[in-house]
């Protein structure tokens, strides 16, 4: 499988409580370095909720199969 690129979607495969993120939140790569990737995770009419440094094993690619649901941060 080849690396994850700038500008994919990605989901997310932990919860973030410092940010009110969960398992399943969608985020956009903004950045690919050699420790992880730079994300951001952004509420469905653009507002901005933060850009963070995560590791490979802490996202993924969405799956077929798989729809996006809305949900109020906590």
């Amino acid at each position: 499988m080849h690396m994850i690129e700038e500008l994919e979607t990605v989901v997310l495969m932990v919860d973030l409580p410092k940010y009110r993120l969960k398992i399943g939140d969608i985020g956009t790569v903004v950045l690919v370095h050699e420790q992880g990737y730079e994300v951001e995770f952004v509420e469905l009419n653009g507002n901005p909720i933060a850009v963070i440094s995560l590791f490979s094993s802490q996202i993924r690619r969405p799956e077929a199969g798989e729809i996006a649901t809305a949900r109020k941060l906590a």
